[in-house]
């Protein structure tokens, strides 16, 4: 039996984009057509797909009725410890494909930025529209047209959601995510946030902290704390749109490169040229993404996906919003606790049973759907099951598992660490906002104090050197939404706010920004709209001014201490370092709650 409230939110969801949903698969069954296009196309357009390629590839490729052309889309480069492993993935899959009799090409490479390495800088006011200039790169790769199915290869923050939102426009093609895996664990979370916080004190200095932080991030794979680039890889494992077992198995090893072997093959298999044919249109649905939604509050995820999963969703014509979060979160338990709301991380997870667990669990309390589409096996049941290696080497997959391998980071529906998941929607008279306090104590989930308005984080960390925050107060950060300077992750502030809670202070966090995944203890109301740049009441507040915010009651309130009149001008300059070729970007972008993206499918 599903749970009623799940049912709830669905069918208002269903009803809510009934009209876009109607649109976009319309959409997608004319784009589908007669069959592959390489049929229909002119000689020298099939001469170009072929020029490249040897020639058992040409004569595969000249046999559009039986042959399939899967394009490769890849987020490939070296600044990324995550992306790294996929620079032989293209060979690897070409030659398991073509043992299947069919090809693949390297359709297109999209831009993928490292937030690790850009938080605290200019480049990371980038970070949110290189999502939706990813979604473009992908859509490019794509319109030659010549494919039968898509393989995606990324991992990250951004770049997993511009990937799916780009290949949702292609939704009559099959589409498989092919993970890489995650680092080993190196320094513990907990030992790693203990020195960044001494050195935000200055007890130790930056060779140390060098040192500690190169110990954390030591080698290929995806980073192991649980922020948004786990949470993409969570996502797309309960959307079907990956291997079940397959998210967080580290590079380099057998059952790896078994996983990878296996999608290049899965994908051959669904494609329109055969009787099981699976596009993305299909699998990703109303239900679907329910389901996604559930399963990052289930596990803490990143908040980041308060924002993608809505551009997601309009991607495919539905229409998802923060009270759809809200409601489930009153519902559905929270099973993890992984570092920034624990000291797991992401290995200890999977090795205590990890996604197939968390899904058989979320299934059994009818807190997911089962009816819906998935790109492996034969319902989402099948992605209840690990997988492994047999004795041959052959990839097979185990029988559910019935009980956490460690709870201290994953539990049972029926013993989870909190039953509110805890995330929640803020709305008061500085509009509306988000709040995730599943890693924040209890006693801090409401603060009122006064304001203290700073232009930007380097403002804060200034005015803590200086000894100046010394009493109660709520950090504002205007002006750091996405039409002011494309909504930057704001990190960097996080250890002086986290070192002034734990001396005693009541403090909070109040911002039109960002701060995702690693958001931790300090209570912060993020994402506010309207945000400063266009008018928001945010804009308005003055230090001493009071705020309230509350998660319990859901209140975001401001009280001016006098008449401020017009809100100040919070825009940027935003030039520098590439920053001026994204002004149409904060030109267009919408507000967080639809999405912060620059396409309006159906306004």
């Amino acid at each position: 039996m599903m749970h009623p409230t799940v049912e709830a939110v669905t069918r208002r969801i269903r009803e809510r984009s009934a009209t876009s949903r109607d649109r976009y698969l319309a959409l997608m069954a004319g784009a589908r057509g007669d069959g592959p296009q390489r049929e229909t196309m002119s000689c020298t357009n099939l001469a170009h797909v072929m020029a490249s390629k040897p020639d058992p590839d040409k004569l595969i490729l000249r046999q559009t009725e039986r042959s399939a052309n899967v394009g490769i889309i890849s987020a490939y480069n070296e600044m990324l410890s995550a992306h790294q492993p996929y620079g032989d993935f293209p060979d690897q899959i070409r030659r398991t494909v073509a043992r299947t009799g069919h090809v693949a090409q390297f359709a297109a490479g999209v831009p993928a930025m490292c937030d690790g390495i850009t938080q605290g800088q200019p480049g990371m006011e980038l970070s949110l529209f290189s999502r939706d200039l990813i979604a473009q790169a992908t859509a490019i790769g794509l319109s030659h047209n010549v494919f039968d199915g898509v393989l995606c290869l990324g991992i990250c923050d951004k770049i997993v959601p511009g990937l799916l939102t780009g290949a949702l426009r292609f939704g009559h093609l099959p589409t498989l995510f092919v993970p890489a895996g995650p680092m080993p664990s190196g320094m513990s979370n907990a030992e790693k946030s203990r020195i960044r916080e001494q050195h935000a004190r200055g007890e130790i200095g930056r060779d140390e902290l060098l040192e500690a932080e190169s110990r954390s991030y030591h080698s290929p794979g995806t980073c192991t704390f649980y922020g948004t680039a786990n949470s993409n890889q969570v996502l797309m494992e309960v959307m079907g749109l990956q291997l079940p077992g397959s998210s967080f198995v580290n590079p380099g090893t057998d059952l790896r490169e078994a996983f990878t072997q296996a999608a290049s093959r899965r994908i051959t298999e669904v494609t329109d040229l055969g009787d099981d044919y699976r596009p993305l249109s299909q699998v990703v649905s109303e239900k679907t993404l329910v389901n996604a939604m559930v399963a990052l509050l289930a596990t803490g995820g990143s908040t980041n996906h308060s924002i993608h999963l809505v551009a997601i969703g309009r991607a495919a014509g539905i229409r998802i919003d923060w009270e759809d979060f809200h409601e489930l979160s009153r519902v559905v338990p929270l099973l993890c606790r992984l570092y920034p709301n624990g000291e797991s991380d992401i290995n200890d997870f999977d090795r205590a049973g990890g996604v197939p667990f968390l899904v058989r669990e979320l299934l059994g309390a009818g807190l997911m759907h089962e009816d819906v589409s998935v790109m492996f096996g034969e319902s989402i049941h099948d992605y209840t099951r690990a997988a492994s290696l047999d004795g041959a080497g052959r990839l097979v997959w185990d029988p559910p598992r019935e009980a956490s391998g460690d709870t201290r980071c994953l539990r049972a529906v029926d013993d989870p660490f909190v039953a509110d998941s805890g995330f929640h929607r803020l709305e008061g008279n500085l509009g509306r906002a988000i709040i995730k306090t599943s890693s924040v104590p209890e006693d801090r989930w409401c603060i009122e104090a006064p304001a203290r308005v700073f232009a930007d984080q380097q403002a804060v960390m200034d005015a803590w050197y200086a000894g100046e925050l010394t009493q109660d107060f709520v950090a504002v950060l205007p002006g750091q939404g996405p039409g002011a300077n494309g909504m930057p992750e704001l990190h960097k502030l996080m250890p002086v706010l986290a070192n002034l809670q734990s001396d005693g202070l009541r403090v909070a966090l109040l911002t039109d920004g960002r701060l995702s995944g690693a958001s931790g203890k300090v209570p912060s109301a993020i994402h506010v709209y309207p945000e400063a740049a266009r008018g928001g009441a945010i804009g308005r507040i003055r230090d001493g001014d009071r705020v309230l915010i509350d998660a319990t009651a859901g209140a975001l309130h401001w009280e001016a201490g006098r008449d401020h009149g017009q809100p100040v001008h919070w825009g940027r300059g935003n030039e520098g370092l590439g920053r001026e070729l994204f002004s149409g970007f904060r030109e267009q972008v919408t507000h967080a709650e639809a999405g912060a993206t620059i396409f309006r499918w159906d306004d």
